[in-house]
């Protein structure tokens, strides 16, 4: 059947089971635009403000459905608009395809209105970028990109498609993608056969990590993201269950292992709790799992661990002794891994070990408000007792994304949506919208600092639009509150550009939006508009004003080691 290279791209997101695509038009895309009106009743079109946060959105959609988030733009600024999205991606594993299209051929290279070579810039931050000069090639090209994403390391694609590409034809014809092993590639050199197929891991590797495990008087378990990405929460549940073994989490990993679970120590590094940071630090043999030595765990590489053997296991060879030098590692597919593991572990009842983790867990830092005002922790916790486990929740990034992952008691995967690899302001609002329009029936709450928030308020239009029951609670310190922070505590309290008192009224800037707002500067201001927001199921901001020096503790200062950790400051 004749297509025109529009249509072919239409047909071949739906071949992947997409459902969903979100973006912001222009005039190079026009032709890929035209067939989302003509195919509306097959797939949903989310128009954003603005391509930054339709690549936000398409990333929420992601982590929070475990599917392949789709985003489009137009050429030029349109494209170079999803570039800070597709780094947020790529940094944290999240499989997304990014289709861009650009000038004609016959432009290519004469710096054309609003030309840029858009698979030149996102090279250095995709799993692999494309161009495609020929219409033959489209579908093809499409299609592999779909299996990249998802395959082995998750990440983003990005598929760069000329102008008069989409207006060609040629013959289509549909592929079943579970059969499309049989294609073959556009412009990867490896098999897609062997793209999508995890190295095989030995009888051998799963005997030894199993004998390091068994002779370890004082383990812990660290766990990264490549547990929520894997699907692996229940079998490291099992793990560590059957033998007593405490578990610190990264913050990718918040919900990959239940917070409340008497084995969960929290979160591991520079504001992780004083149980993770002493018993990696204390600990003989940390079993790393999915997790990539971020130097916010780590602190001083140096002395990570440094009383333990490190054994890894990761999908990813490039992860493999990068940071932190190991005692031995496994190449592999996490779940099945764990799996086989799992019968080989002795069963082990609760020793001193676990009750010097428990000592440890009594240690955090208190948590009382400044005068007349809310505190963070009380936030997390109210909040969590009205929406269950079940609601996702997003931060933007700063401070306040640091007391949620301190405070709120996540428990099921996928659940947490953040920005930890590259720390972007501007994420969660665009995450939000992502993950409620991929699980509507489910709350979800964006917790954002004022600063953050900012940077991504003109999607209140988009939240408005589609009439999405998101909340966002805004924690208001009049200030850049982690700059400030380390501004207090390592430069002689010199605020420089860091404190926020010109407005805008968030209130007010909701309503005009047609977004309930409301204001709060107590608990019990807080708990009266939070439970009329979520009564009325409509979106809602709150502006939660807190104290402008409250911090983030425990924190261990930049490239110290993790144990030297405080949890108050005098």
């Amino acid at each position: 059947m004749k297509m025109k290279g529009a249509q072919i791209v239409i047909e071949c997101l739906l071949e992947q089971g997409v459902d969903t695509v979100f973006g912001y038009p222009g005039g190079a895309i026009l032709n890929i635009y035209d067939e989302l009106y003509k195919n509306s009743h097959r797939i949903k079109h989310i128009l954003t403000a603005h391509e930054q946060g339709a690549a936000h959105a398409a990333d929420g959609y992601a982590r929070s459905t475990g599917k392949v988030g789709v985003v489009m733009a137009t050429s030029g600024p349109g494209a170079t608009n999803l570039v800070t999205g597709i780094a947020t991606a790529h940094m944290d594993s999240v499989p997304i395809v990014a289709i861009t299209c650009n000038v004609a051929n016959s432009l290519l290279g004469k710096d054309s209105f609003q030309e840029v070579d858009i698979r030149g810039i996102t090279m250095p931050i995709t799993k692999h970028s494309y161009i495609v000069r020929h219409i033959e090639e489209l579908a093809n090209c499409i299609r592999e990109a779909f299996i990249v994403a998802q395959s082995g390391r998750p990440g983003p694609v990005l598929i760069d498609i000329p102008k008069d590409v989409t207006a060609a034809q040629t013959d289509y014809l549909p592929v079943d993608p579970s059969i499309i092993d049989d294609v073959p590639t556009v412009h990867m050199t490896a098999n897609i056969n062997r793209i999508r197929t995890a190295p095989e891991v030995s009888d051998e590797q799963i005997k030894e990590a199993a004998e390091l495990i068994n002779a370890a008087k004082r383990p812990v378990i660290y766990a990264g993201g490549g547990i929520i990405i894997s699907d692996s929460s229940p079998e490291l549940l099992a793990l560590a269950e059957r033998a007593s073994i405490p578990v610190a989490v990264s913050l990718m990993a918040k919900s990959a292992f239940p917070s409340a679970h008497k084995l969960c120590t929290g979160m591991v590094g520079m504001h992780g709790s004083k149980a993770s940071n002493m018993a990696v630090s204390k600990s003989d043999f940390v079993l790393t799992l999915g997790a990539r030595f971020s130097d916010r765990v780590t602190g001083d590489a140096k002395n990570f661990a440094k009383n333990g053997k490190v054994f890894q296991i990761d999908i990813d060879p490039a992860e493999i002794n990068k940071n932190v030098q190991t005692a031995g590692s496994i190449i592999g597919n996490m779940k099945s891994t764990l799996d086989r593991l799992l019968p080989l572990v002795e069963q082990k009842p609760e020793s001193d070990w676990n009750r010097q983790i428990a000592a440890w867990k009594k240690e955090v830092p208190s948590t009382t408000a400044a005068r007349g005002s809310l505190h963070p922790a009380f936030l997390c916790r109210y909040v969590h007792s009205k929406v269950g486990e079940n609601a996702i929740i997003t931060t933007e990034v700063g401070q306040h994304q640091m007391w949620v992952a301190q405070y709120y008691e996540f428990s099921i995967p996928r659940t947490f949506l953040t920005s930890g690899g590259l720390g972007t302001m501007g994420f969660g609002t665009g995450a939000a919208i992502g993950a409620q329009v991929g699980n509507p029936g489910r709350r979800v709450v964006h917790f954002a600092g004022d600063g953050s928030f900012r940077m991504n308020c003109n999607e209140l239009a988009t939240i408005s639009h589609f009439n999405l029951p998101i909340i966002i609670i805004v924690i208001n310190n009049g200030t850049l509150g982690m700059v400030r922070q380390w501004q207090n505590l390592f430069y002689g309290k010199r605020y420089s550009q860091t404190t926020l008192d010109f407005g805008p009224d968030f209130v007010k800037l909701a309503e005009a939006y047609g977004i309930q707002g409301y204001r709060a500067v107590n608990e019990t201001e807080f708990r009266k508009a939070f439970d009329a927001a979520l009564d009325a199921g409509k979106p809602a901001v709150i502006d939660a004003h807190i104290g402008i020096d409250e911090m983030v503790l425990p924190m261990v200062p930049a490239g110290k080691p993790i144990d030297q950790l405080f949890l108050e400051i005098k």
